[in-house]
């Protein structure tokens, strides 16, 4: 992957995106977004990662964070690799998941089309990291974020997406920017 897509300059803030492979809707079980809350809240306590902005959607995640110590790619490189595993796992076991068989051959489909995967793919290669340099990007992006949600008709305000920074509620804890 080219330098210039990399969350590679230490303790810098980015906006980055992790999407599944094929825009699949897999973040619309309260069971797989636990998942991604829980593996986030990790990195917090254990890896050094900020996060100050979120929200996961259907089929993707975006974040504003950096890392304190480290590179955040390395860190976001680590997360997709256990977070795919698990909610493989999840997937896989889940009873009431009527979308596994076709999950599952999606993900084995995308796997197939890259050398260095082993049976099955779930996230997308690239993080789009965009370093946020200014204030007027970074109100921008986290504008984005809270909007998301919105636009995609799923809530008719941010702060009623639970999976959102823009929640009271929400279940991931963000620190101030």
């Amino acid at each position: 992957m080219s330098e210039l897509r990399k969350a590679n300059i230490p303790e810098a803030t980015y906006f980055v995106t992790l999407t599944v492979v094929g825009w699949i809707d897999v973040f619309t079980r309260r069971e797989y977004c636990d998942e991604i809350v829980k593996n986030l809240a990790y990195c917090q306590q254990k890896k050094g990662l900020e996060v100050f902005e979120y929200v996961i959607m259907p089929s993707h995640l975006h974040l504003i964070c950096r890392r304190n110590e480290g590179v955040l790619s390395e860190l976001l490189r680590d997360f997709k690799s256990y977070t795919a595993k698990r909610l493989l796992g999840l997937i896989q076991e889940n009873e009431q998941e009527s979308r596994k068989e076709w999950l599952m051959y999606m993900f084995h489909f995308f796997a197939n089309r890259y050398a260095q995967n082993a049976e099955y793919m779930f996230w997308q290669k690239t993080n789009h990291p965009i370093e946020l340099y200014s204030n007027k990007v970074i109100q921008q992006k986290v504008d984005y974020i809270h909007q998301n949600p919105v636009k995609a008709g799923i809530v008719t305000e941010p702060w009623y997406y639970l999976f959102s920074s823009a929640c009271a509620e929400s279940p991931l804890k963000v620190s101030n920017l």
